[in-house]
């Protein structure tokens, strides 16, 4: 399912919670803007990207990736908006030299079927075709180190194709939600979905836990920005923060 499939099933499903719509873009702060609020913060942008993919497997230094799904946050003053006409995705094709045989139950539980993943795009067009798209932004995402892993690995395995791949930042989210609702323990996705009524039409598909994190994100927004991030290096800041007193605590 395509990004704007999950969004157009949201909204004409009714769920409400999911503040998701086809003609707008998902946003923080309903409040009416001055002329000067909005002069002001049209010098004040970031574009983030909130991503997720799919994999053969669960073992990111041997399983193969399959799927890359992402899309756009803007930050524009204090305000955060899901750009979803500004997003990503992509199957990536199945190597005809692979001779394994594709693990069904992995495939029941991402849907990416024999037939979808031997039409789908090379991984070397798909990679190449996600660094431009993301055009050097800050990548997010839930348990990040996974993907950033698989990721890094398939362009290091494309790197003739692929020539130099440019230099990328990732922030997970998982301490964000952490700290900002005061629960130190680590906590799954599935967790904060439910804690916020999050709507997710298809978990451990790309595209839609793609759009079910990045509303965590608008969701966990407000709280960090009382624990003081004000943009995306203040993000980086609270979860260094809490690497920190986590290394001094001994935790």
């Amino acid at each position: 399912m395509s990004l704007v499939g999950v969004l157009q099933r949201l909204w004409r499903g009714g769920a409400a919670n999911a503040h998701l719509d086809t003609d707008t873009d998902t946003d923080t702060d309903t409040d009416t803007d001055t002329d000067t609020d909005i002069e002001a913060d049209a010098h004040d942008t970031e574009r983030w990207v909130v991503m997720d993919v799919e994999t053969t497997g669960l073992d990111p230094a041997r399983d193969r990736l399959l799927a890359i799904a992402a899309v756009a946050v803007q930050r524009r003053g204090q305000r955060l908006s899901i750009m979803l006409a500004d997003s990503f995705e992509a199957v990536i094709r199945r190597p005809d030299s692979e001779s394994t045989v594709p693990d069904k139950a992995n495939i029941l539980i991402h849907g990416i079927g024999i037939g979808a993943q031997r039409s789908g795009s090379p991984a070397a067009e798909v990679l190449q075709g996600f660094n431009a798209w993301a055009a050097g932004a800050p990548r997010l995402g839930y348990h990040v180190a996974f993907d950033r892993a698989v990721i890094e690995r398939a362009e290091r395995a494309e790197r003739a194709a692929l020539g130099r791949v440019p230099a990328a930042d990732w922030l997970d989210l998982e301490p964000v939600a952490a700290i900002t609702q005061q629960r130190p323990e680590q906590q799954p996705l599935d967790h904060w979905l439910s804690v916020f009524g999050i709507a997710c039409l298809q978990r451990h598909q790309a595209a839609a836990d793609t759009l079910a994190t990045a509303e965590l994100l608008l969701r966990l927004w407000p709280a960090a920005q009382a624990e003081g991030a004000r943009d995306y290096a203040g993000l980086k800041r609270l979860v260094a923060n809490r690497r920190w007193l986590r290394g001094q605590s001994g935790v």
